[in-house]
């Protein structure tokens, strides 16, 4: 059996990895979560497989587990969460990587870390390749989480220098699908609720500003087929997303043409850094291992909606 760990199993994109990596039958897959911002209904059509294990821990404190691959996911992900605490969230991306790091330096496992587009900020560049260095502000309100990330890569880049520690980084944009926290407070969960409910859709500033949306499957796709790519100095960062670009407004019209909805869009004012565009360039995706997002976004809503719903009474 191939063991692997997966932190951040209780989460969004964490759970639906740890769904598609038990389809094979000779992984053997260790979800580890402390539930902060991870929900049990995520795992709980997992836990009767008797190839996952579900440990109820912090990556903030050390483990000692022998496996072959780590994937990292643990880290709050929407501006809500990691605006909480945003210590506790800096805490999570630094230690939480120097832990997993040195548990894959002593058993000569990969580390795969998951890693934001939020590293390159407010972006001077569109769309957005992996040599760009970005525009982040370092002392501002989403700082612990864009700060956090871009430790955690240099991390992962000093340790295979240092210590030979074999590191595979991405860099996610926008994702969305089955398995998110409807509350996250993230746009596509918003908007979804919002328009279930009847509710204003909350718009952030003129609506101009633009995302670029993944479904999880596709993702999780791209995720798995880079930490199988057998290079051992193939190491990223490589973006994964969707670069399909769409503005804040025409997303609420979807939503609302999708939902049936009678819901008015509202406008309130922008919060502090809060990027105007983001798109990947996904060229080294395509090149390196032959990714790219299959799923269209009227398809992905659809069944995104599909699952909100179960949330609506």
């Amino acid at each position: 059996m191939k063991r692997i760990l997966v932190t951040g199993a209780a989460g969004f994109v964490g759970s639906n990895l740890c769904a598609k990596l038990l389809q094979e039958p000779n992984n053997y897959i260790i979800g580890l979560d402390n539930l902060y911002t991870g929900r049990i209904k995520n795992i709980e059509s997992l836990s009767g497989n008797k190839n996952f294990e579900f440990i109820n821990s912090d990556i903030q404190e050390y483990i000692d587990i022998e496996v072959k691959q780590i994937y990292n996911a643990a880290c709050p992900a929407s501006p809500p969460a990691y605006q909480k605490s945003p210590t506790y969230t800096t805490k999570t991306s630094v230690y939480g990587a120097i832990n997993l790091l040195d548990l894959a330096t002593k058993y000569n496992a990969v580390m795969f870390q998951f890693s934001t587009s939020e590293v390159y900020g407010d972006p001077k560049q569109h769309p957005q390749k992996e040599s760009y260095r970005g525009h982040v502000n370092p002392i501002g309100i989403r700082s612990c989480y864009d700060e956090g990330k871009r430790v955690a890569e240099s991390l992962c880049f000093d340790y295979n220098r240092e210590f030979g520690t074999k590191v595979k980084v991405i860099r996610i944009f926008n994702t969305y699908g089955p398995r998110m926290d409807p509350l996250d407070g993230r746009v596509v969960s918003n908007f979804i609720m919002q328009a279930l409910r009847g509710d204003d859709i909350t718009i952030y500033g003129d609506g101009t500003q633009t995302r670029s949306f993944c479904y999880v499957d596709d993702l999780v796709d791209g995720i798995i087929r880079m930490m199988n790519d057998s290079r051992d100095d193939f190491y990223g960062p490589v973006n994964l997303g969707n670069p399909d670009e769409f503005t804040m407004l025409e997303l609420a019209q979807k939503v609302i043409g999708l939902t049936g909805s009678k819901s008015k869009v509202v406008h309130k004012p922008l919060p502090a850094d809060d990027p105007t565009q983001r798109r990947p360039d996904i060229s080294l995706a395509k090149q390196e291992f032959g990714w790219e997002p299959k799923v269209l976004l009227d398809d992905g809503l659809k069944k995104t909606i599909k699952y909100f719903n179960t949330y609506i009474k």
